[in-house]
């Protein structure tokens, strides 16, 4: 398994599990199928509502803690410093863990907050009940005021990525101040047909003999992007971890390159009304 090496030495597998919109039995069988079948990086956040039966898969993989990297987020209504300790601490006794690999702010939600809460993750990060901390649905001017007024930089950014959102711009300030770029929606979520159907992907996937989906995936880690598919169908769960058995080629990525259009469908950061 591929990793990436976070600011302060946490390793992070490249390719882990989605697990928005999944709940329930949906999340424990999804969550239990990706472990069984070689993931060891699973993404859950509290608004999922699905900690405790991702908790339970973790339980019952019998993998050990230590070769797991476990990912929650703290949702906006719970932003503040003491809130956030607070929920932290919900979202820990819900997954059944001492500890996360990775705590998230899951979205922006004003300066002061942002301040706050991240306050409340470096006092978590200190106390060793998160491996490493960062912020998800942050932008630049995000990223650069809590840069500049907090004591630790974040460690990852999770943010929708897709080829039709390349955030190539984004990327670059990530990697100048040594934060990890990480993608949701990575095969365009409700969009997938768009993906499916694109023909540029297709002739990339017929001359690998791969899957469209596959070459999507294949395509974050040829950028050193963690990427995070979704999905509670055990076969495409397994083939969305077969992607480290080809890679693609400068041809490849240039034609993809051609695909992006700043095409996002997920809320702009800056506008976040929930």
């Amino acid at each position: 398994m591929k990793t990436v090496t976070l600011k302060n030495g946490t390793k992070m597998p490249i390719v882990g599990l989605g697990t928005w919109k999944s709940s329930d039995k949906d999340a424990y069988n999804a969550t239990l199928s990706a472990l069984k079948n070689g993931y060891l990086h699973i993404d859950t956040a509290a608004i999922y509502g699905n900690e405790e039966q991702v908790g339970k898969a973790i339980k019952d993989s019998n993998i050990k803690r230590e070769d797991l990297f476990i990912t929650t987020k703290l949702w906006n209504s719970d932003q503040g410093y003491e809130t956030a300790l607070k929920a932290m601490e919900l979202s820990l006794s819900k997954l059944g863990l001492d500890y996360v690999d990775l705590y998230l702010i899951h979205w922006f939600k004003g300066y002061e907050n942002s301040l706050a809460s991240y306050k409340a993750l470096e006092t978590i990060y200190k106390n060793g009940k998160a491996k490493a901390i960062g912020v998800s649905n942050y932008n630049v001017h995000h990223l650069m005021h809590l840069i500049e007024n907090s004591e630790i930089k974040p460690m990852v950014n999770q943010v929708e990525t897709h080829v039709y959102l390349q955030n190539d711009f984004l990327q670059e300030f990530c990697i100048n101040n040594g934060i990890q770029l990480e993608a949701y929606a990575p095969l365009m979520s409700s969009k997938i047909s768009d993906l499916l159907e694109n023909e540029i992907i297709n002739k990339i996937a017929k001359k690998h003999n791969k899957t469209v989906p596959q070459v999507a995936i294949r395509w974050f880690i040829e950028r050193n992007i963690v990427v995070i598919p979704k999905s509670i169908n055990e076969k495409r769960i397994i083939s969305n971890f077969d992607v480290f058995d080809f890679k693609l080629d400068t041809e490849d990525l240039e034609l993809i390159k051609t695909l992006n259009r700043g095409m996002k469908m997920f809320p702009e950061m800056d506008n976040v009304v929930f």
